[in-house]
């Protein structure tokens, strides 16, 4: 059954003939005619009562005229609400975003696209950056902002790229150096993230190359616990040096690591030849505005 052959029907019957209703379908009325008559062919009922140039509904034509405009009735609203999505009046944006750097790099973000497009409703996840690409992989998030390298089932718009400084106790004897190694700060236990945190595995892989496997003290989830106790003498810990800097502390002294390799740099991803609604398309647009040919950002896409 064709929308085309219900509707022509159903402007039979509003127009009170075949003819008044060829105008408003923009057919003629043989194309009308022929119409009704394969609707009534497919349904096996006789619709239309045709007496002269006008027409009457029997039994069966009431039940299908009411069936038929509640049809076109949902296709409009479909295309209605089609439309709103496309003009950003209404639809989902859900976004992965790790704990490490997202107040500082997205933020801002979402205060412009709110400003945009306030009936899109935002739907945030917040995980280390492992468990949201498993979810971006998952369909279960638009977007997801992780650590470069990005792995190839992803693609990507680069953020922002900061190089790590060694946070230390104000008595540790690297504390007034103007750059540090992980050599120089093997004896030092360390404070990292949690596990699932990508910055682990750039401070880790750093670590093996030199051939060391550091002593953990801690783990934390919290950027300003793992500051305290850093500034309690427990051990040492990393950060971006954009973050570090908005976390200082009497008791904590930054130090540049000299480290190659160990830049912490952010990257938006999606999945991989993903569906994109236009709410994501927009948050892209709006990412790629923001940062395009922003300091520290890297050159380097997808």
């Amino acid at each position: 059954m064709e929308l085309r052959t219900l509707r022509a029907f159903v402007e039979v019957v509003r127009q009170g003939g075949f003819s008044q209703a060829a105008k408003v379908v923009f057919a003629t009325q043989s194309t009308v005619s022929k119409a009704v008559k394969q609707l009534e062919d497919e349904l096996g009922a006789t619709l239309l009562e045709r007496a002269g140039p006008r027409s009457s509904l029997t039994a069966a034509g009431e039940i299908v005229l009411r069936r038929a405009q509640a049809m076109l009735a949902e296709r409009d609203d479909l295309l209605a609400e089609l439309d709103e999505l496309r003009g950003l009046r209404r639809g989902l944006l859900r976004l992965g975003l790790p704990p490490l750097g997202s107040s500082t790099l997205f933020a801002p973000l979402f205060a412009s696209y709110r400003s945009r497009y306030p009936a899109v409703e935002i739907r945030l996840e917040e995980h280390g950056s492992r468990r949201l690409e498993d979810m971006l992989l998952g369909g279960e998030v638009d977007f997801a902002a992780s650590l470069m390298p990005i792995p190839e089932a992803f693609e990507m718009e680069p953020v922002r790229s900061e190089p790590l400084v060694a946070l230390l106790p104000s008595s540790h004897p690297c504390a007034q150096a103007g750059a540090v190694t992980f050599p120089q700060l093997a004896a030092s236990p360390f404070i990292l993230f949690e596990s699932g945190f990508a910055l682990n595995a750039v401070i880790l892989g750093a670590c093996e190359r030199h051939g060391l496997t550091p002593q953990v003290a801690a783990r934390s989830a919290q950027i300003d616990f793992i500051v305290a106790l850093v500034a309690a003498g427990l051990g040492i810990g990393f950060l971006p040096r954009m973050i570090a800097e908005q976390r200082a502390h009497p008791g904590v002294a930054q130090v540049p690591l000299a480290e190659p390799g160990t830049d912490w740099s952010m990257a938006l991803i999606w999945r991989r030849g993903g569906y994109l609604s236009d709410a994501a398309r927009a948050w892209l647009a709006l990412v790629r505005e923001h940062y395009s040919g922003t300091p520290g950002q890297p050159s380097a896409r997808a």
